[in-house]
């Protein structure tokens, strides 16, 4: 039943979404309602549930405008399934805003198998994850997809392995024009930030840890999904899905890298697996079988979500 209901884009899906993304952010936030008494904490609460929409909206163009997915909602719901696990994202600023900067690159770097304004792509990509970084430090690391990027196809233009430096330059002197506007002590803003701690011993309580292991064994399924069938999919599409691959990983090194680690930085890694998700609905044509995966996932994720609240 579930299947059919994202089997096709309808406005129906979408506004379901729309719908479930309210409630459940609602839900997170009526935990602790003190920000209801100030102004500004209500404009940042604004802010991130409508960046919250933002990327879901990014996130189906993605799929849809590069051939990830066909004409369905599955990606969408995977991803908002995805988030669900880790409630707390929904009051984690940097990461979101960071997660938000992130989709922008991804589309720019997907979109560049049709090799068409290539230049102007590298550098956006570029951009964008410098600009994240500035919310997340180690988000820096997704400019290895850049190169990999360049390496599948535009490396034999030199300039396209400078543009990245390019980018760099830029958004050093906005940020440097933003620190002397606001005072920020540059030194102290990354000594704080480009620290590298793989500890993971950051769980308040047991909830916490049951829904990252229950996150590790859906990680599992669908990436070895992705692997074992990848070289059956349609040709055309084989470097996009090996960038959203490794968009995962490098996702999965940013959380290990990461400072002050949560659950919350996981949110870099729920686009590309939920493109792989999304991907494997469709590939495996067992009506029964993505019942099973749909219903199974729609349950951890309402445990997860409801026990940490």
């Amino acid at each position: 039943m579930i299947t059919s209901v994202f089997k096709k884009s309808t406005p129906l899906n979408y506004s379901l979404v729309v719908i479930l993304i309210l409630v459940f952010f609602f839900l997170s936030q009526i935990q602790e309602p003190a920000w209801l008494g100030s102004s500004f904490f209500v404009f940042q609460k604004v802010s991130l549930l409508c960046v919250t929409f933002a990327s879901f909206f990014l996130v189906n163009f993605i799929v849809k405008k590069n051939g990830l997915s066909k004409d369905n909602g599955y990606a969408i719901f995977f991803y908002l399934l995805f988030i669900l696990f880790f409630p707390t994202i929904f009051n984690n600023l940097n990461v979101i805003y960071a997660n938000f900067f992130l989709l922008l690159a991804l589309r720019r770097l997907i979109s560049l198998q049709s090799l068409k304004n290539s230049k102007e792509k590298i550098f956006d990509a570029s951009f964008w994850i410098l600009v994240a970084a500035l919310f997340q430090f180690w988000s820096v690391l997704f400019m290895i997809l850049v190169f990999i990027s360049i390496i599948f196809h535009a490396s034999n233009d030199y300039r396209n392995w400078v543009l990245p430096f390019l980018a760099f330059i830029a958004v050093s002197i906005l940020f440097l024009l933003v620190s002397l506007i606001f005072h920020i002590d540059i030194i102290q803003f990354f000594k704080q930030r480009a620290v590298v701690d793989f500890r993971i011993d950051y769980f308040k309580n047991n909830y916490e840890n049951g829904a990252l292991s229950i996150y590790a064994a859906v990680v599992l399924f669908f990436v070895f999904s992705m692997l074992t069938t990848l070289s059956n999919r349609p040709q055309i599409v084989h470097s996009s899905y090996k960038k959203v691959v490794a968009c995962f990983f490098i996702a999965i090194a940013v959380y290990l890298f990461s400072p002050d680690k949560s659950n919350d930085l996981l949110l870099f890694s729920i686009v590309p697996l939920s493109i792989m998700a999304a991907s494997h609905i469709e590939y495996v044509h067992q009506k029964l079988n993505n019942e099973i995966v749909f219903y199974a996932l729609i349950l951890c994720s309402l445990f997860t979500f409801f026990s940490q609240l």
